[in-house]
């Protein structure tokens, strides 16, 4: 894929950056506000969770495995399952009944292999390790926190350093605005460049140019990008060329296994013939020097020729046998070198997905950040009563709701918590939502 063609690819416009950052774009999920629902059970597993699968007696089947985006987890002796949405329990009922059948071969101390049943009540499967929580508006350190059952929105308040007000009070809006603008810019552009990554990865996996219409037009010079985009084409094109120079190698190698092969298999063919016509002779020989027509030196050397030439038929089966043996392995060799780049790409993928994701985050909180700090003209004053105002917003059957809470709302894995410290200012900002992108402006 060409420069060109990675710049061809649709953009849709989710922020845009001046001077003055008078507008900010700010990925933000469609929200509908709605009175805080019933609290549901935080052990329902979804995508980004950790799981981790002992079983008793086994302890090579330890392992911690992480939910991917298909909503999938990879266990050992199983292979993928799909978990997402189920609870805890539904889950573990259903690895154990997947595992009850399996055997696992464990070497012993003494390096001999054992055959260990799997019982289903020997299979210990929990969540280690739940979706972050992620922290945004008027509080010192917006972003993710790790989230832990019970975790209420005061305490996840307090692990983002608390509320902000007299940091606003005691910092100066211009220095700080500055500030969070080139954080902000930093984060735009790790953005392009891990954006970048994952349509060059999405590219290799299909072998066809990338065209991916959710792609984000990042607010950096078109240089910037420009030097993004030629660097992921090159080393896409090099990973390319030295993928097919092993194909290439390996391919050789197999034709000339062929070629080798067929010369044996004649000379084998040859070999046999020669071996028959000597057993012919011998036999001839024998019957004449029991006439007393031939001498006994005849049959010994009718003898000997038999000897070499089946000799010689031998060592060219083996032969035929050892080039066989040597092809069929080039042959895995060259079936596992797209087996391994493949799952090194989708490895890779994964990764670059989950550090989008991340930066969304950061994108986010920092973005609100640079609004508040842009819009404080008078003394701050901590929202409506004398209490923050707190949105929650949470995903519910794959839509997001934005519900509002207090300090002591319990919060589950993937809540955004979105704190407003409000200003006369702020108070003049609007959230407009354009299809799933969310734009954030003064009025």
């Amino acid at each position: 894929m060409t420069s060109a063609t990675l710049r061809s690819s649709r953009w849709i416009r989710l922020g845009s950056s001046c001077g003055c950052l008078s507008r900010l774009s700010l990925l933000l999920p469609l929200v509908v506000a709605l009175p805080i629902p019933a609290r549901a059970d935080a052990s329902r597993v979804e995508a980004g969770d950790v799981l981790e699968i002992a079983v008793a007696g086994i302890p090579e089947l330890r392992q911690r495995i992480a939910v991917n985006r298909d909503g999938e987890a990879s266990f050992p002796l199983i292979g993928d399952v799909s978990v997402v949405g189920l609870q805890l329990p539904e889950v573990r009922a259903r690895v154990r009944e997947l595992l009850s059948n399996k055997v696992f071969r464990q070497r012993t101390v003494d390096g001999r292999e054992r055959l260990v049943s799997i019982w289903p009540e020997e299979v210990v499967l929990d969540i280690v390790e739940y979706r972050p929580v992620y922290l945004n508006g008027d509080v010192s350190r917006p972003g993710e926190q790790r989230y832990r059952p019970g975790l209420t929105v005061r305490q996840v308040v307090a692990l983002g350093g608390g509320y902000d007000i007299m940091r606003f009070r005691s910092a100066n809006p211009v220095l700080e605005s500055a500030d969070l603008r080139s954080e902000y810019e930093v984060l735009w552009t790790e953005f392009a460049r891990e954006q970048a990554q994952a349509l060059r990865l999405r590219t290799e996996l299909s072998q066809k140019p990338g065209s991916d219409a959710e792609l984000v037009a990042p607010p950096i010079p078109s240089s910037v990008a420009a030097e993004i985009t030629k660097l992921e084409t090159d080393q896409m094109r090099v990973r390319d060329a030295v993928h097919q120079k092993d194909r290439t190698h390996l391919q050789r190698s197999i034709e000339l296994a062929d070629s080798q092969l067929s010369a044996l298999v004649e000379q084998q063919k040859r070999g046999e013939e020669g071996a028959k016509a000597d057993v012919s002779d011998l036999d001839a020989a024998k019957t004449l020097h029991n006439r007393g027509m031939a001498p006994l030196t005849r049959v010994l050397e009718a003898r000997r020729a038999v000897f070499l030439s089946s000799t010689s038929f031998l060592q060219s089966a083996a032969q035929v046998s050892a080039v066989t043996r040597e092809r069929e392995e080039l042959k895995r060799r060259l079936q596992n070198v797209d087996d391994q780049r493949r799952l090194d790409l989708l490895r890779e993928l994964q990764a670059a997905n989950l550090r989008l994701a991340t930066l969304r985050a950061r994108l986010q909180a920092v973005g609100e950040k640079l609004v508040h700090t842009a819009a404080l003209r008078s003394q701050l004053v901590r929202g409506r009563g004398g209490k923050p105002q707190i949105d929650i917003v949470r995903k519910i059957d794959q839509s997001w709701h934005r519900f509002s809470g207090d300090e002591d709302t319990e919060l589950l894995p993937g809540d955004t918590v979105e704190v407003a410290l409000q200003s006369e200012a702020v108070m003049g900002l609007q959230i407009r939502q354009s299809g799933p992108d969310a734009i954030v402006a003064p009025r």
